[in-house]
């Protein structure tokens, strides 16, 4: 078993996704959704909880991994005494049902190979009942089913389907698993090597559409294909990673279900789709998040699921030990309860900065939007758990008043720029008592720095985003004060964290690793202050804690030198896009080049 984070590999087909291990093994698969249950779940226990391993049955000396230039094709080389052999890994977008491709290829030297499938459905609980039919290996528990088709011969051996074999250069061995619901049809088995030439062939095209020019476009474009494969095709909405539970702390209980759609992510992903040409998939955005967040404002959620579900109930997996020892398992997120004032922000920004990018007016959007704004109005003043979700009591977050003030603000510029009728003036003397009331009480004089909650002296990570939303212009010396306070006490290495973790402001035990997308803001917000030399620097330091194949997890930790939390994870990969796309407009290509 691969024990890190960071040693895994995404496959995707834009609906659900597959974590592959530098071993070969697939520890993480749900079908048919990204939030259905796991049919490999060995990532949170062991391979008796589901796994699929294709590698060598001799000792490795070596093994390179890379993603063919510009796809999500995977190709693993393994070096063995005995010669070299790489698997082509792959999910192809999907037609109908979702398939897993998989093709050994002999490079040099004869390489004995072996195969385990361990399929267990509803994440490692349930053995299927596996039989043979027309050639193919059958497995059904329940809803679901898979179908193994390959031309090489499987035995069964302790609740386990494996095959042993052999192949020379210029041999390949094709595997495809395909899923499909038990009470329907078998889908036809399919040629493994088209596929796998129509998968790359599609990843390129839809790369070709990048209009990034700066100097990180290597990185830029790896982040864009992992947020493409992170998106639900069907309805255009974007999961914050595949994955539940990986800790956010090695043992701890901060281990989360990820796999749903945050509204906090909302302008941050629009704008890392629009900078770099990607337009259908803005709009596609845009529409999940008003068919998700239409009905009573005051009903309005933090997350939904693929599809705008809107119940997303919290559940403990208590048969799966977790990685590393790290549990509870979680499925669902009981995060979708919670009061959070920033979402309200988010929505109205993410419909503006829609409009100034051109896309296509959509008036009945406007009385959802009026909805939301008319409830704020009641609701600003009310204390919430704020964007980190915290399970401690509620408070006046800083951050989130701010946000509030983005949606009056947002608001009122779509009456005054594009011609939208509402109270503007009503409106602007909300605006105008949020702002006050952040200045006031969520300021600290004597420190000069903004803070986390009125009348803490606590920092937080989120104040970063004063700069980047309008709040304060960069040069205030208050938000110059709260950026080197921010880097002062919130850092290790360099790397930002979200807040000190105290039980008593978020109900949990502490210790986290540091946040990879607020270290991104921080390196946004110094070259908006002028330092932009130390902004590139630190953009290219959390550039390479990238892995190998150019994933990121949603945190890092500076002393273990390992990723945590979930992965890969969308925010991170938006903050990267979204940093790389500012220091090339902050610092002009030359300037750009010479730092990059």
């Amino acid at each position: 078993m691969t024990r890190r984070i960071e040693d895994y590999a995404l496959i995707s087909d834009c609906q659900t996704a597959a974590l592959v291990g530098r071993d070969g093994s697939i520890d993480w698969l749900c079908l048919p959704r990204f939030d259905s249950g796991a049919c490999f779940a060995a990532l949170l226990g062991g391979p008796q909880h589901g796994r699929w391993l294709l590698a060598p049955a001799c000792p490795v000396h070596r093994t390179s991994r890379r993603y063919l230039p510009d796809t999500l094709v995977l190709e693993t080389t393994f070096e063995t005494d005995l010669g070299t052999v790489t698997v082509t890994d792959c999910m192809p977008p999907r037609s109908k049902a979702p398939d897993v491709v998989r093709i050994v290829a002999g490079v040099e030297g004869r390489v004995p190979m072996r195969m385990q499938l361990i399929v267990r459905f509803d994440y490692g609980s349930v053995v299927p009942w596996v039989r043979r039919m027309d050639g193919a290996l059958h497995a059904t528990g329940g809803p679901d089913s898979v179908v193994l088709f390959t031309p090489v011969a499987t035995h069964g051996e302790d609740l386990t389907t494996v095959a042993d074999f052999t192949v020379a250069p210029g041999e390949q061995v094709p595997f495809v698993l395909a899923w499909h619901a038990s009470h329907e049809p078998v889908p036809e088995p399919v040629d493994a090597t088209d596929i796998v030439s129509h998968t790359e062939r599609w990843w390129r095209d839809w790369v070709g559409m990048c209009t990034y020019a700066g100097p990180w476009r290597d990185r830029v474009v790896r982040s864009l294909i992992t947020l493409k494969a992170l998106t639900y095709a069907p309805t255009g909405g974007l999961v914050a990673a595949p994955t539940t539970s990986l800790p956010e702390k090695i043992g701890g209980v901060r281990n989360w279900d990820y796999r749903f759609c945050w509204v906090r992510d909302a302008t941050f992903t629009l704008y890392a789709l629009l900078d770099n040409g990607y337009t259908a998939e803005a709009e596609a955005w845009r529409s999940w998040l008003l068919r998700a967040v239409a009905g009573n404002a005051s009903q309005l959620n933090i997350m939904y699921g693929l599809a705008g579900e809107r119940r997303l109930p919290e559940v403990e997996l208590d048969w799966l030990p977790g990685f590393e020892g790290s549990r509870p398992v979680r499925t669902g997120n009981a995060a979708w309860k919670q009061f959070q004032l920033d979402v309200f922000g988010e929505v109205l920004d993410l419909m503006y900065q829609g409009r100034r990018a051109g896309l296509p007016r959509n008036d009945d959007s406007w009385r959802v939007q009026r909805g939301l704004v008319t409830f704020l109005e009641r609701a600003w003043r009310e204390p919430d758990e704020g964007i980190w979700e915290v399970r401690g009591p509620r408070r006046h977050f800083t951050h989130s008043k701010m946000m509030a003030w983005v949606a009056f603000d947002r608001a009122i510029k779509a009456v005054e720029q594009f011609g939208y009728e509402g109270p503007v003036d009503r409106w602007r003397l909300q605006r105008d008592a949020v702002h006050a009331s952040v200045c006031e009480h969520g300021f600290d004089p004597e420190r000069n720095t903004f803070v986390q909650y009125y009348g803490s002296k606590e920092l937080d990570a989120s104040l970063l985003m004063m700069p980047l939303v309008g709040f304060l212009p960069p040069t205030d010396p208050r938000v110059v004060g709260t950026i080197e306070a921010v880097q002062r006490e919130l850092t290790v290495d360099g790397f930002v964290l979200r807040y000190r973790t105290n039980p008593e402001v978020d109900g949990l035990p502490p210790d986290e690793g540091t946040f990879l997308a607020c270290s991104f803001w921080l390196a946004d917000c110094l070259a908006m202050i002028g330092r932009y030399d130390e902004a590139c620097a630190l953009f290219e330091k959390l550039c390479r804690l990238c892995n190998d194949v150019g994933l990121l997890a949603e945190q890092y930790d500076p002393v273990a030198g390992r990723m945590l939390g979930n992965f890969p994870q969308a925010f991170s990969h938006i903050g990267l896009v979204n940093t790389a796309n500012n220091l090339y407009r902050f610092g002009g290509p030359a300037q750009a080049r010479a730092s990059g």
